[in-house]
């Protein structure tokens, strides 16, 4: 299914991944009595009227984390579970002009008109050990600080597959305001590595999936490394910052000795404050 804006393709029989104009990803996932959306994307065009033609039942929202583009439905719905750390980046990020600017880039022709307008929405706090039951169907939240303090992921253990948004995948921003240091992030890895025996891939809000449940320890790996000063320390950017590559990679972010997960971060944000 595609329109204007969105993209949809099952990659389960009650789960479908849906794609935005910039290629950022969310998932409808489905039980016998309600629905979860997991992410929102960037809110160009209407994902929630798009939602309504994929699904019948009564649909639930919840954000991995509270950047740009992975929030725009939540002001369609005007209702959202997030974790308490990232509501205040929800609204820095809910700016039109910024989520415009998002989904405009590579160069897109978008009709500001078809941006969602931002407005109050209510949050419902959302903490590691949630459970969403959706009758027949449960996603237990883990809570992941390091792209946001905020940030978690959501495993469905009966499908043996964890919804990642950007918590750790091949290209995990940790340079960004509103990002924890590495020795939070390693503190948050190692959290989410014990449940690493109940899934064996991860869906992310970017690129392929699933990827496997190996890049837990690959990015355990780089967090040490990191740590140790003996990363490859490959200089880049984003969105006009700065920021160094714990592995050398190529203009497709995949990294040259063949592994998959890479972390981008700042040096003046490696340790916790003492």
């Amino acid at each position: 299914m595609q329109s204007k804006f969105f993209t949809a393709e099952k990659i389960f029989d009650n789960v479908t991944r849906i794609g935005g104009l910039a290629g950022e990803l969310c998932y409808l996932v489905e039980g016998s009595e309600k629905a979860l959306l997991i992410d929102g994307l960037t809110g160009v065009g209407s994902l929630k009227a798009f939602v309504r033609e994929l699904t019948d039942l009564p649909v639930t929202l919840v954000l991995t984390h509270g950047h740009v583009d992975h929030i725009g439905a939540a002001f369609e719905y005007g209702e959202c579970w997030l974790h308490p750390d990232d509501i205040a980046l929800l609204y820095e990020h809910g700016d039109a002009e910024a989520r415009l600017g998002f989904a405009s880039g590579g160069g897109r022709k978008i009709d500001p008109a078809d941006v969602v307008p931002p407005r109050a929405i209510r949050t419902l706090p959302v903490q590691d050990g949630h459970v969403f039951d959706l009758g027949g169907v449960q996603l237990e939240v883990i809570h992941v600080p390091g792209h946001t303090y905020g940030s978690i992921v959501l495993l469905d253990r009966a499908r043996r597959i964890v919804y990642s948004g950007d918590a750790c995948n091949a290209n995990t921003l940790l340079f960004l305001p509103g990002s924890t240091t590495i020795q939070e992030y390693k503190e948050a890895l190692l959290h989410f590595k014990t449940f690493q025996p109940a899934f064996d891939g991860m869906f992310g809000g970017h690129g392929p999936g699933p990827v496997p449940n190996t890049l837990v320890d690959e990015a355990l790996q780089l967090c040490d490394e990191i740590m140790a000063g003996t990363d490859d320390q490959e200089p880049g950017g984003f969105i006009g910052r700065e920021c160094l590559y714990a592995r050398k990679k190529n203009e497709f972010f995949q990294r040259a000795d063949g592994g998959i997960a890479n972390i981008a971060y700042s040096k003046d944000r490696i340790w916790k404050a003492q």
